[in-house]
């Protein structure tokens, strides 16, 4: 447990962002040693049809983890008033609705699997690796979202570590499979989903035997898990508007994956590329958005509103310099990134385009990301999701299908551009102008018992 209301904004805000920006790095991983792996051993096509199941995978990811948050503040609010009995009812519960989410999304995602990448627009010699992969995924989706839940759990009762080192042992264990079966067994596309499918049961198994034997405020066990319907109702309500809001964002990816895969084989494949470069250059955003989220809510609560800014200027400081610097090595070797995944002339050219456009996209997008968190951490949490759906559907999909009309690929660039812009513009002007700081809907003791 932290508190965030008393010491030096800045060495608050990094010491804790850091870990987190730790994980998302690890958590990044898996899909992009995937693809590094077939674009030089496989092919531009394994590449491309890797790249088809990111925006299909992260829906569901997304949604499962927006009841985990929902888990994860339950957790934290019983353990923090100790209320023992119903914290072992939140925590079977979220394992109940964890496997019964697993097993639907499994059917649907083994059985509607081509029809979904028809939808897409698959380029032909892509699809049936893509329908491959993504099945093969499906099928260990319930170690994924497993992992997610229990990490929620762990981190509700104030432990981040171990959910990280499960993510380290199981990237190590996924770059490792990954050259084995493709490399040395010639598996291709599915020596990639197997090795993550391992990886990601791996990890699962790590929490789930670190929870079971390690801590000992609840009880984890297969025999005692039951659903509680006030329990139930309570992680919907809580965890719905944020699953709504990520799954409503991989739409929108799949979308534009659609509109990119018009153009044939090679964009595909470079977008693909870039979709994984993209997510290491905002992560430091991402990371520094949730820590500001907590900052921003502990500090409102203990009527501070004046660290609250003063906390904001120092993680925008902190994460504009890191994504700044990612952003001017794309920006100018952009090609050079592209090549670890593809030799394809083809493929690089595109690649190198795409950053050379999207890389101004960065600072708009770190900003967009800061000033949500002090948004969602005073608890106008309908703002900021209002902000991040209307960035990606009133903008970024409408103007990436009139722009690719008269411009093709460069014009998809653009409205990845335009959309991030108008998010920051309209995140800053709700911050400047709007009554934020009158929203704060969760107890100060509640957030601390987050970390």
């Amino acid at each position: 447990m932290k508190d965030l209301t008393r010491g030096n904004e800045t060495k608050l805000i990094l010491l804790f962002s850091l870990p987190m920006l730790l994980g998302n790095v690890f958590q990044q991983l898996y899909n992009t040693v995937d693809s590094v792996v077939v674009g030089q051993f496989v092919g531009k096509q394994a590449l491309a049809a890797v790249g088809q199941s990111f925006p299909v995978i992260f829906i569901f990811v997304a949604l499962i983890t927006g009841f985990g948050m929902a888990s994860n503040i339950l957790v934290a609010q019983n353990f923090g008033a100790r209320k023992t009995e119903r914290l072992q009812a939140v925590v079977e519960t979220s394992l109940a609705f964890t496997a019964l989410f697993s097993v639907a999304v499994t059917v649907i995602g083994i059985v509607f699997a081509p029809a979904i990448l028809r939808a897409m627009g698959t380029p032909g010699d892509a699809f049936d690796d893509a329908v491959l992969y993504l099945r093969i995924v499906f099928v260990g989706s319930f170690a994924s979202f497993g992992y997610n839940t229990l990490s929620a759990i762990l981190r509700g009762i104030g432990d981040s570590r171990t959910p990280l080192i499960a993510l380290v042992i199981s990237t190590l264990l996924n770059i490792a499979l990954d050259l084995l079966f493709v490399v040395a067994f010639g598996w291709g596309v599915a020596g990639v989903a197997v090795a993550t499918v391992i990886a990601q049961t791996a990890s699962f198994a790590w929490t789930a035997l670190y929870l079971s034997h390690r801590v000992s405020v609840f009880t984890l066990s297969l025999s005692r898990i039951r659903v509680d319907r006030a329990v139930f109702r309570e992680i919907v309500a809580l965890g719905l508007p944020s699953g709504v809001q990520q799954g409503l964002v991989g739409a929108g990816l799949m979308t534009l994956t659609g509109v990119v895969n018009q153009f044939g084989t090679n964009p595909a494949a470079a977008y693909s590329v870039a979709g994984k470069l993209d997510s290491f250059a905002v992560m430091p955003a991402m990371s520094m958005s949730l820590a500001i989220a907590s900052f921003t809510g502990q500090n409102l609560g203990a009527g501070r509103k004046d660290r609250v800014h003063r906390g904001l200027v120092s993680g925008l400081i902190f994460s504009l310099a890191i994504s700044g610097t990612i952003a001017a090595l794309l920006y100018f070797f952009g090609g050079f990134f592209v090549s670890f995944f593809s030799g394809d002339a083809e493929v690089i050219r595109i690649g190198s385009e795409y950053f050379r456009i999207v890389a101004f996209a960065y600072i708009a997008q770190t900003i967009m990301f800061c000033l949500n968190g002090v948004l969602r951490g005073a608890g106008a949490m309908v703002v900021s999701m209002f902000i991040t759906i209307a960035s990606m559907w009133v903008v970024r999909v409408p103007l990436a299908m009139i722009f690719s009309y008269h411009w093709g690929t460069r014009g998809i660039w653009w409205a990845i551009v335009c959309g991030f812009t108008v998010g920051m513009i309209a995140a800053l002007c709700f911050y400047c102008f709007g009554k934020w700081d009158k929203r704060v809907l969760v107890k100060p003791e509640v957030i601390a018992a987050l970390e």
